[in-house]
């Protein structure tokens, strides 16, 4: 007898938009009208109010009463606690995300609806490009996600690690089964929880795919999660994380902090707690901190070399003990043939 080979059968895909909301009265319409432009419907929409004012809860309320979508209320938490709380307020069996200062291009869901694959019964996440744009919707780019990152899709963990990932949840369509199998955003992270959802369902062995299309524009401004200490803090948390998660096996020669995570970070940090003290920011003491409590991750590495080491207890001497005026003077006089290697510290 043959034996019976047995067949994945997915559901018919019902999908829901979840829409992070905090104080977004000004940008919160066009995003829910980009939804209710699709040319495939949502089966359902969802905006989490994450702990707004009452000011704003009522612009939103008001909302509801011309686009048919549900509001949920709960304290502030952040992004990604919200998007939790939207999932779990929903039952469709694909997840669609939106920031409330983007919007959906008008084949977003249908695209992405499209690129499930048939019969995968470890389906993941499908993921697609955006246009950048300033926030009056003016476009800049219109290939983020191709130029930011070379390797779609995903397949290899050590790139995952070396770069950012460059899978926005504002261009993806999700799989519930593995969203709710790594147990959703970890709501630590406002930045990089995004990186860190991603990588998770990839470390699970669920697949993912990339359209070579746009379907979200990706409105950039200096009030979006990209800037500011938010975002500072939470790469250093996403560093420490990954740091616990991935402890070097000298045996199988791998080095994850000396050849992933140093290369991907460190630039970062130093370059914040540089800023920081050449404009004398009212957060230059809590940037040096963070690059001292990094130092002290590298310090205690044996696999990182002693010129690495080296070079960062000269820039938190100097950050500690120059003031701003000096640090930019510092960076302007070492210019001079012979001090460029100072200079490559403090720029």
């Amino acid at each position: 007898m043959n034996p019976v080979t047995r067949r994945f059968n997915p559901p018919d895909p019902t999908v829901v938009v979840i829409i992070p909301f905090y104080d977004g009265a000004s940008f919160i319409e066009r995003a829910v009208r980009s939804v209710f432009e699709q040319t495939v419907a949502a089966d359902e929409v969802v905006v989490v109010n994450d702990g707004s004012s009452p000011e704003e809860r009522l612009a939103l309320g008001l909302l509801a009463e011309r686009y048919p979508f549900r509001i949920v209320d709960k304290e502030n938490g952040g992004q990604g606690s919200a998007r939790n709380a939207g999932v779990k307020a929903s039952s469709a069996n694909y997840i669609c995300f939106l920031d409330q200062d983007d919007f959906y291009l008008p084949n977003h869901i249908e695209i992405l609806v499209e690129a499930i694959p048939a019969n995968e019964a470890r389906f993941g996440f499908v993921y697609a490009d955006l246009y950048e744009a300033d926030a009056d919707a003016n476009v800049i780019r219109t290939g983020v996600v191709k130029l930011g990152a070379k390797s779609h899709p995903k397949t290899d963990l050590f790139d995952l690690l070396r770069h950012d990932m460059f899978v926005l949840p504002s261009a993806s369509l999700i799989s519930r089964t593995a969203f709710d199998a790594v147990g959703g955003f970890d709501p630590q992270f406002t930045g990089y929880e995004d990186d860190d959802l991603f990588l998770r369902i990839f470390r699970k062995g669920y697949t993912n795919h990339f359209v070579d299309r746009a379907v979200t524009v990706w409105c950039i401004h200096t009030a979006s999660t990209s800037f500011g200490i938010r975002m500072v803090r939470s790469r250093f948390r996403y560093f420490m994380k990954l740091v616990a998660a991935f402890p070097d096996e000298p045996r199988r020669s791998l080095f994850y902090l000396r050849d992933y995570l140093v290369p991907r970070f460190q630039s970062y940090f130093v370059d914040h707690a540089i800023d920081s003290a050449k404009h004398d920011s009212q957060y230059r003491a809590e940037m040096l901190d963070i690059l001292i409590q990094y130092a002290a991750v590298i310090f205690a590495s044996p696999s990182v070399q002693t010129k690495s080491k080296l070079k960062l207890r000269i820039t938190i001497f100097l950050l500690r003990h120059v003031s701003p005026s000096m640090v930019a003077g510092i960076g302007s006089l070492t210019k001079l043939p012979g001090l460029r290697a100072v200079r490559r510290l403090l720029d």
